[in-house]
């Protein structure tokens, strides 16, 4: 019995893999060995494990003519953009197979009249930012991984990034996409117009499911009007009150023009200045630093009231200290301190990557409790506070770890967690769940959000095939 079952089970294999490589052509299959380590896990640190085969359309078809088989033969499909996930969301299962976009990359239509750019949705994010300056816009959906990341998976997550708090998640610069299900039917909906209220509006369904109820092939985003430079300044506080008193009053100065900012608490800015190698631009020890950019198509008028509301700023004691970039260059070295995590994230290995919100108001005292929590229980271990705070994201790093099976890890996540949710706050603002925060969804969603969520999954994806074990299980 169990060597005719095992016969059966090479034999079904064997007759997918043909059928794979009769509709998509051999050249678009990986098999075995040929599997580079690149399609096996995310930056997230998460174990990935060996897939049955890669797979690399070029077309929707492919894509649609691929997951049908997929659904037919019950294959697990795990779908992969630019593998710059912190929550394992696209780390490979064992004997699934992987559904790689990077080949469905580039601009199909820039629509200047509409406004819009159409792309497939393994375009890396840089080139759809270039495309749009290039045709006198700007895509506004802007995040580190810039150059890596695919606009697929930033839709999947429901990417934020450095200028929310003007232009909205990536949920808010979509207009359509084009989708196949699970079992190979193409959903398109390739709408173009701000407004389309004929009934329900699918698109939202897909845009932040990472990947567990559909593949999205394509996808129209908005463009907004070109930006010829930015006023920036670096600024030093005292208190986290202080902080949202600059938030507050930059905005309603600047008539809604503040287009990032970037909060850094000491512990950031500190190991950004030395072991991150990058010039402080301010000297001295303050609690607080914020990065503050107003993008706008004449920064040079609109200089004057951007140096006003520091000046206010300065006059009502918010600020300690401050500096105003006097060049592209030095807007750079600004924006420098703030994006060389990465490199810091190396130094600190092996870490925990935080990616959690709050209600703004309650951010300061909510960053008390946190730091409390690695003061008392783990004084060895080092945390660099940081995040976008105007849209009520912060991100902790925590590291390094001790090599203990995970128990300091799992006590420290559970701590953290356990204040989030006391703080009514999310346990992922950004990133996703994907496996790394899925045991602490319900920290976040409510047990009949939950339900909902399975009864969405099971309609849409009733085989389980499409990335099977992220985001949720199906059983409680």
């Amino acid at each position: 019995m169990t060597s005719n079952a095992s016969t059966d089970k090479t034999e079904n294999e064997q007759r997918f893999i043909t059928e794979l490589q009769a509709v998509l052509g051999a050249d678009q299959l990986l098999l075995q060995s040929q599997i580079s380590e690149k399609y096996l896990q995310d930056w997230s640190g998460e174990k990935g494990f060996q897939p049955l085969a890669v797979i690399r359309p070029r077309s929707t078809e492919e894509v649609s003519k691929a997951l049908a088989l997929c659904h037919q033969y019950k294959y697990p499909v795990v779908p992969q953009g630019g593998m710059t996930g912190l929550a394992g969301g696209a780390n490979a299962i064992a004997n699934s197979i992987v559904l790689s976009l990077e080949r469905m990359s580039g601009i199909t239509e820039i629509d200047a009249g509409s406004a819009t750019m159409t792309a497939w949705s393994g375009t890396p994010l840089q080139v759809m930012q270039e495309a749009a300056e290039q045709a006198g816009f700007i895509f506004a959906l802007d995040l580190g991984a810039r150059g890596s990341c695919q606009i697929g998976g930033n839709l999947s997550t429901n990417a934020g990034g450095n200028r929310v708090i003007r232009y909205g998640m990536a949920r808010d610069v979509v207009l359509g996409l084009e989708v196949v299900q699970a079992d190979g039917t193409v959903l398109s909906m390739m709408n173009k117009m701000a407004k389309n209220n004929a009934a329900f509006d699918l698109k939202h369904l897909f845009i932040g499911s990472e990947g567990t109820l559909g593949i999205i092939t394509q996808v129209v985003v908005k463009l907004h009007p070109k930006v010829t430079g930015a006023n920036t300044a670096l600024v030093a506080l005292d208190s986290f009150d202080s902080v949202i008193k600059l938030l507050r009053y930059s905005q309603q100065a600047l008539s809604g023009l503040v287009s990032a900012f970037e909060v850094m608490w000491h512990d950031y800015y500190q190991s950004a200045t030395t072991v991150g190698g990058i010039r402080a631009p301010i000297a001295g020890e303050h609690p607080l630093y914020v990065l503050i950019d107003m993008q706008s198509a004449s920064p040079e008028q609109d200089r004057e009231r951007f140096e006003a509301v520091l000046e206010h700023a300065l006059e009502n004691g918010w600020l300690t200290d401050a500096v105003i970039a006097q060049s592209h260059a030095d807007a750079e070295s600004f924006w420098l301190l703030r994006d060389s995590v990465a490199e810091l994230l190396q130094s600190f290995s092996p870490t925990i990557n935080f990616d959690i919100s709050f209600p703004i108001s309650r951010i300061g005292e909510a960053v008390e409790r946190l730091n409390a929590v690695l003061d008392t229980d783990h004084p060895g271990i080092k945390s660099m506070f940081f995040g976008h705070v105007g849209d009520g994201n912060i991100h902790v790093v925590v590291g390094p770890l001790p090599e203990d099976d995970g128990k300091t890890e799992y006590a420290i996540e559970k701590a953290f967690y356990d204040i989030t949710a006391e703080f009514s706050g999310s346990v992922s603002a950004e990133h996703g769940i994907g496996l790394h925060k899925k045991p602490w969804l319900h920290y976040s969603r409510t047990p009949a959000e939950l339900a909902l969520m399975r009864t969405l999954k099971q309609a849409l994806d009733p085989k389980n095939i499409l990335n099977p074990g992220k985001v949720f299980d199906l059983t409680n």
